[in-house]
């Protein structure tokens, strides 16, 4: 039997980085993917440029099973295996799901911790 949390993820074709930003509270360019703001200042997501020597992160993003807000259990269903693996995760949720960034170097290992734990992971786009 399925899980109602299990997902079909695919591996966003982009790199990212994640970067603090102290004190700011907007970057100062629009070339970011996401922003959160906090006390302590701006969290940018945005996407790797090829000359840039920095920890990358890869994206897996549920698109294709969309769910509501009142759904619980969907990012659970994938940050905990991942955790449980020992593999980082940094999560930007959208309003239909979840973008959740690993560490690009442990990404072999993430896809095969999820589909292990009842994903689909596909690695081209939906």
């Amino acid at each position: 039997m399925t899980s109602p949390t299990a997902q079909k993820l695919h591996v966003v074709p982009s790199q990212f980085l994640v970067e603090h930003v102290p004190n700011a509270t907007f970057p100062e360019d629009d070339e970011w993917i996401a922003l959160v703001r906090a006390p302590e200042g701006l969290t940018v997501i945005r996407e790797a440029p090829p000359y840039v020597d920095a920890a990358r992160w890869v994206g897996l993003y549920g698109g294709a099973t969309a769910h509501g807000l009142d759904v619980p259990g969907m990012l659970a269903a994938i940050v905990g295996p991942l955790g449980d693996a020992g593999i980082s995760v940094f999560v930007a949720s959208t309003y239909h799901a979840d973008l959740v960034l690993v560490p690009e170097h442990r990404l072999t290992a993430a896809t095969a911790v999820l589909r292990e734990a009842g994903h689909q992971v596909s690695s081209g786009q939906v």
